[in-house]
């Protein structure tokens, strides 16, 4: 067998995998609180009909009224059907992983079981892959199989650049979307210049940062001189991890980051959270997904 036909049947058996956990994982843990936490993006009007005690007044229409010469009222209807783009970071930085999985393992997971649950509620999701600009994009659509198409895009991608532009993606999205959408935004973050895009974004739509990180770059363990490169630049460091001094500035300097980038979401009302590598990423989407639901 030719190399070019085994690398592509292994393709096809990843995405066969990241599908079959995605559905799996969406049906037993997520099942009701996708519909419950993202619900319509307005209303529509649907009919006219007479009042009934107890209708609020303020939908009576006056026009028919006068018409009919007795009270009749609007009957509006929640626009049930979401658009939903789920936009993930494959700059180099994405490739890291120290535990066995890279965070761009554990995106792949997580717009599969997001993407599975916005289709299996009858949604349309589109996805937008992103680097240093944008590396694909695929229009949002219904239907099993465009939902597996977005699968095996994000199991194959391959950034055409190795840095990072959240703000080009951002500024991607917004051209592209005149109505409101739901977006969720899976990147590291290990970017800068793009929180006024950010919050435009967020200022339209219902936008759902989340922030993937790898242990190593939460915690060093004590490995003595560990030789680092930035996968986006190539820059070497040299780290010595065999000072507590050093490890615990590294721990302090990371959760300080990662404090500060949820505190700013914050701030502009935006809901955020963390999944690292490594770890059982459905806990921190539950815990989105139930903090979102308390407020309905």
């Amino acid at each position: 067998m030719s190399r070019d036909k085994e690398e592509l049947r292994a393709l096809l058996k990843k995405v066969r995998q990241v599908e079959i956990r995605s559905r799996k994982k969406a049906e037993n843990i997520l099942s009701g609180e996708y519909k419950t936490v993202f619900k319509g993006m307005g209303i529509e009007f649907e009919e006219v009909r007479e009042y009934q005690r107890g209708d609020d007044v303020r939908s009576i229409d006056w026009n028919v009224t006068a018409r009919m010469g007795h009270l009749f009222v609007k009957k509006y209807r929640e626009e049930r059907e979401l658009t939903v783009y789920i936009l993930v970071d494959i700059s180099a930085s994405q490739f890291v992983g120290s535990s066995g999985l890279s965070k761009k393992d554990v995106a792949e997971e997580l717009a599969a079981v997001l993407g599975f649950s916005a289709s299996r509620n009858k949604d349309k999701v589109g996805l937008v892959l992103f680097s240093e600009g944008i590396d694909k994009y695929i229009p949002a659509k219904k239907g099993s199989s465009h939902f597996v198409r977005i699968i095996r895009e994000v199991v194959a991608a391959n950034p055409a650049g190795r840095k990072t532009s959240i703000q080009t993606a951002l500024e991607f999205i917004n051209k592209l979307l005149q109505r409101k959408a739901i977006i969720f935004l899976l990147s590291d973050f290990f970017d800068t210049g793009y929180m006024q895009t950010l919050q435009m974004t967020a200022g339209k739509h219902d936008l759902v940062p989340i922030l993937l990180r790898d242990p190593l770059e939460q915690e060093l363990p004590p490995a003595g001189l560990l030789t680092v490169e930035n996968s986006e630049t190539g820059e070497v460091s040299y780290l010595d991890t065999s000072s507590s001094r050093f490890r615990d500035a590294w721990r302090s300097f990371s959760d300080t980051r990662d404090a500060d980038i949820i505190r700013t979401f914050r701030k502009m009302k935006v809901d955020s959270f963390v999944v690292r590598a490594g770890t059982d990423y459905i806990i921190p989407l539950m815990q989105f997904f139930k903090m979102r639901a308390a407020r309905y």
